[in-house]
């Protein structure tokens, strides 16, 4: 089969939203479709003060149904159709010490972020999509799914290990009927927010920036390719797995971690 494929614009009328797209690999994936000609809507609690103007954004708090709703309301309401989904939002705010301190609200929190944020955004979007008989979902993961730290991000872990569980299940479903599902797992991110706490490891163990990016390597076990990913690392391969180049892709998960997972 030979298809003849626009790679500058091959994103063209085609409608995607982005959630945690205002910052790290969020927004390095909106720019990326953006680029591609899509129409490229984001989400977060709050805008920036700095943005790209030919971005739409809509102020949501997706941890809640509510604001999964207005998203869902909204994007249709004002542009008719969604084509491309990337579920990007994700993180983890508990705290150090294992299991033992973490409380039910410290789970219930990840858990509403980390996986039903993106599970209610999906049953939102995806009759219309079924409906034009196609669409692209995109789950954003973690390595972590796989290679979990207890010490402090165990309810992310566990969260992003379900997504993953879901993610495959749902493309089981719905592909049949035009809608690619794919999870991308990513490895550590050099984000803004990482660089900082980069910072902060070095001044307070005496210790250059590079020092400190070491030493977390060396807690992770080591990255074979010697570096981070960096958001653009993520977005361009994102923006391959949204485009028609991919359209035999769905039920996978992708991992981006540099080699850092030792197993295959």
């Amino acid at each position: 089969m030979n298809e003849q494929f626009n790679f500058n614009n091959e994103l063209s009328n085609k409608t995607a939203l982005v959630t945690g797209g205002t910052k790290g690999a969020g927004k390095a994936i909106a720019e990326r479709l953006l680029a591609a000609g899509a129409t490229v809507i984001v989400t977060a609690r709050n805008q920036p003060e700095i943005m790209n103007e030919k971005i739409h954004f809509i102020a949501a708090d997706l941890s809640k149904a509510e604001g999964t709703q207005k998203v869902v309301d909204e994007i249709l309401s004002t542009f008719g159709k969604l084509d491309i989904l990337i579920n990007t939002l994700g993180g983890s705010e508990t705290k150090g010490g294992g299991f033992s301190v973490l409380t039910d609200e410290d789970w219930e929190t990840s858990i509403q972020t980390n996986l039903l944020a993106p599970v209610r955004l999906d049953r939102g979007f995806l009759p219309q999509m079924i409906g034009q008989k196609q669409g692209v979902i995109i789950h954003i993961a973690s390595i972590q799914g796989r290679l979990p730290l207890y010490d402090s991000t165990l309810p992310y872990a566990a969260a992003k290990a379900g997504l993953i569980n879901y993610s495959k299940g749902l493309s089981k479903e719905v592909s049949s009927k035009g809608v690619r599902v794919l999870t991308v797992s990513p490895g550590w991110i050099m984000t803004d927010s990482a660089t900082r706490m980069m910072e902060r490891i070095a001044e307070s163990s005496n210790s250059t920036t590079e020092e400190a990016t070491q030493s977390v390597m060396d807690a992770l076990g080591g990255i074979p390719i010697g570096r981070p990913a960096q958001p653009e690392d993520i977005a361009e391969f994102v923006g391959f797995l949204v485009s028609p180049r991919a359209s035999y892709l769905t039920g996978t998960e992708y991992v981006i971690d540099g080699g850092t997972i030792p197993t295959i």
